[in-house]
């Protein structure tokens, strides 16, 4: 599979020696090691996925938050980026044929985002479901695997083509100074867009919910705004319908839960609800792709730390000190108005996420390659290592569709049915 052949790719490079600044090989008596906290933090992605989607039900407050600000779940997809930017600083740290390089980097993207759109699009029906099959017409484009593969493309083709090896001998940063002109570039267009882009009163069409029933409701949103930040109004949401389509969105999004559209328990959202709380919504929509790639490109440099420094203590002084700039620019920002917000992948949301995961990997670099407490994070590391073979069966729900296939008599007296009511009604 395409994904398990990238992830391969990641673990061969990091075995491979690392180079000096000058792009020379650092001659060493013996093999080079691998980075082993790169697996346990994959692990830890992967466990936190885990954790957030079949735990959020159950305790809303490690779920996605409806709207602004940060619980746990929102910092899953950010680390998934982050550490996909540090592995392919190890993969690209040699590029002899860059246009070869770049026809593998699209193919790789291109295969990866088909396999989103087949997991996440709508074919598989989920863990309440036996059925699988999906309209054209209503697929969803969009997904976690989709922005993904997105922001490795970005990412990927300003390494392969953007280092500038003439400012090698000024330092490291130097040498990636197009690199970080790239993320300034694409918070600027994020931001003009975002704030500058016109929105207008726009309609939707939901499908009556009854069963044999064949009518519909029209929904008007008002809005004639720019650079409103709130679910109904914001000029992400008006990109994603005019290019992807509106019956092309993720039809249930988080913001459902906010108060404003009183949700109920079994999830319908009832009459005299704001308009916009039944309208569809993607949180992996184009606009906040733009940033999402910015935080691949900030995993990047990380990774550039990793290949170009040997010393233990100069990576985590480097790393360190992007972390704690970008963690206090984030919070400056949000303390500005500009608010911790994931389906809009705002700045500062980038920003603080981006420097949670750099603080993260500082810690496990430490207790894993510094101490060499491999034991503690061992369950971790297997993790990290089938990483792309467990994200498959979990955010497709395959394991667990499987699991719920055999029954008793009926299907709902299956396994998984039985775990969920006794967590429910304790």
């Amino acid at each position: 599979m395409e994904y398990e052949a990238l992830r391969e790719d990641f673990a061969d490079a990091e075995r491979q020696p690392l180079r000096d600044q000058r792009d020379r090989p650092i001659v060493t008596e013996k093999k080079t090691p691998r980075v082993v906290s790169l697996d346990v933090f994959r692990g830890l992605c992967v466990f936190l996925m885990m954790l957030v989607d079949y735990g959020g039900s159950i305790f809303p407050a490690i779920a996605h938050s409806p709207w602004n600000g940060i619980h746990l779940a929102d910092f899953v997809m950010p680390f998934f980026l982050f550490v996909a930017g540090v592995a392919l600083a190890i993969v690209f740290k040699r590029v002899p044929d860059k246009v070869d390089a770049t026809w593998k980097t699209f193919t790789r993207a291109l295969k990866l985002f088909l396999l989103g759109v087949f997991l996440q699009g709508g074919y598989l029906h989920g863990i309440t479901s036996l059925t699988y099959g999906v309209d054209i017409e209503r697929i969803r484009w969009m997904g976690i695997l989709q922005r993904i593969s997105i922001a490795y493309l970005v990412a990927a083709l300003c390494d392969i083509w953007l280092p500038c090896e003439r400012w090698s001998r000024f330092g490291l940063y130097r040498r990636y100074f197009w690199q970080w002109c790239m993320v300034f570039l694409l918070c600027a267009i994020y931001v003009v867009v975002l704030y500058g882009l016109y929105v207008p009163d726009w309609d939707f069409k939901v499908s009556d919910p009854t069963p044999a029933s064949n009518s519909s409701y029209v929904y008007t949103v008002k809005c004639n705004v720019r650079g409103d930040l709130g679910p109904a109004c914001n000029s992400a949401g008006l990109i994603d319908r005019y290019v992807l389509g509106i019956d092309h969105l993720y039809q249930k999004p988080v913001y459902q839960n906010l108060k404003e559209c009183n949700k109920s328990k079994d999830g319908q959202i009832p009459k005299g609800s704001p308009s916009w709380c039944y309208a569809p919504f993607d949180p992996e929509g184009i606009l906040g792709s733009l940033t999402a790639a910015v935080t691949c490109i900030i995993g990047l440099q990380f990774g550039h730390i990793l290949v170009q420094l040997q010393d233990h203590k100069e990576r985590l002084s480097n790393w360190s000190l992007i972390s704690v700039s970008l963690l206090v620019f984030g919070l400056l920002l949000a303390l500005l108005g500009v608010p911790l917000n994931k389906p809009l992948y705002t700045i500062s949301y980038t920003l603080v996420t981006s420097a949670s995961a750099g603080i993260t990997f500082c810690i496990l670099y430490l207790l894993v390659d510094v101490f060499g407490h491999r034991s503690l994070t061992s369950p971790l590391e297997w993790m990290g290592v089938h990483s792309l073979f467990i994200f498959i069966l979990v955010s497709s729900n395959i394991a667990v569709i499987v699991i719920q296939g055999f029954y008793w008599k009926t299907p709902q007296n299956n396994i998984v049915h039985l775990v969920i009511s006794c967590l429910l009604h304790r």
